[in-house]
């Protein structure tokens, strides 16, 4: 019995069964999602609002216009900073590099905050000015810690002051501006109050082409995470795809940033789980991440809005409680400033 059991759990390690069990896992968790909350809704009433059929006012209401909504955009959140995690880890050979850890977030939110501001009636543009932001947070903490020495703990150290001064950027815009950010709070901490499909559209298409390109550029990450010597002598033009899939990283965080605010620890908790569990290899890595973080955040969301009932949370208080003890535990956990290659 005990060898079967063993057996089995060695079989779901493979990449293949493991990504059915997490895709399964994220359907799941769509499904309890859309059912519980402050009214619990079966799974009748949900088909009827689906199909068209005779459903009551209440729960078209409650489906379509404010769980569906947050339903999706926890599933894109999560997909997309999972995978932007595990692009910035593998291509900065840091396992301690995420999102919200470098200042990718905070430099999204600073030029969301500064677009709502300016152009307050042009919501198309977030997606675009946090892609750019991102960009730019990531680009600076690069240059800064390999100006200083690339070592792990500068990569860090920078990524922290650049992420205190971008944070202090929107402070000062929102003092100046209040109404910039509708829900500021929200904002800051993560979450998906006020989120609407139409909101939702741009940014979700940026985070579909952004995840294909990720997903076709797999094989020429497994050869940059060898080594920049390394690649380079096997033909790899290391500067250009390492700025490719920085900018693609840079896309997803920021996209996922013009909706769900500064969530943090997605980026970093579910990529070092799916390395543990199926390997480096980039494509399973980068697939089981979407996977992994969609469902991730999908039952953070549900958490934040059952948990106290019916008091709801912004979903980034519950990525914090889970993310702060593992980030710590990682750090003590690491001796080392480069994630292991295949070979090691």
């Amino acid at each position: 019995m005990k060898s079967s059991l063993i057996s089995f759990i060695h079989k779901l390690r493979h990449p293949v069964p493991f990504c059915v069990v997490l895709l399964l896992l994220t359907l799941l968790s769509t499904f309890f999602n859309i059912c519980f909350g402050a009214v619990d809704l079966s799974p009748g009433d949900i088909l009827q609002v689906l199909f068209g059929t005779s459903a009551s006012d209440s729960s078209i209401g409650i489906i379509l216009h404010f769980r569906l909504p947050r339903c999706c955009a926890s599933l894109l959140a999560g997909a997309a900073l999972a995978v932007s995690g595990a692009i910035i880890q593998s291509v900065l050979a840091n396992p301690l590099a995420a999102p919200n850890i470098i200042g990718v977030n905070s430099g999204a939110g600073l030029l969301v905050a500064a677009s709502c501001a300016l152009f307050p009636s042009a919501v198309w543009l977030n997606p675009l000015t946090a892609f750019l932001g991102a960009f730019l947070g990531v680009m600076l903490v690069v240059g800064i810690s390999e100006r200083i020495g690339a070592s792990r703990i500068s990569l860090i150290l920078s990524g922290v002051a650049i992420s205190n001064i971008f944070s202090a950027g929107i402070d000062a815009i929102v003092t100046v501006v209040p109404e910039a950010l509708a829900g500021y709070s929200d904002f800051r901490i993560g979450g998906f109050s006020g989120v609407t499909m139409s909101r939702l559209a741009p940014a979700a298409l940026i985070i579909l082409v952004a995840l294909v390109l990720a997903l076709t550029l797999s094989p020429q990450l497994d050869i940059l995470t060898l080594g920049p010597d390394t690649a380079q002598s096997l033909g790899l033009p290391v500067k250009p795809i390492r700025t490719l899939l920085l900018l693609i990283a840079a896309a997803l965080a920021g996209a996922a940033v013009s909706f769900c605010g500064l969530l943090g620890f997605v980026g970093l908790i579910v990529p070092h789980i799916i390395r543990r569990l199926i390997g480096e290899n980039s494509l399973p890595l980068l697939l089981g991440s979407a996977l992994g973080g969609a469902a991730l955040l999908s039952a953070c969301e549900l958490l934040s809005r059952v948990l106290f009932s019916p008091y709801q949370l912004p979903v980034g208080i519950v990525m914090s409680f889970v993310g702060g003890p593992f980030f710590l535990w990682l750090l003590f956990r690491q001796k080392g400033g480069r994630i292991r290659g295949r070979n090691s």
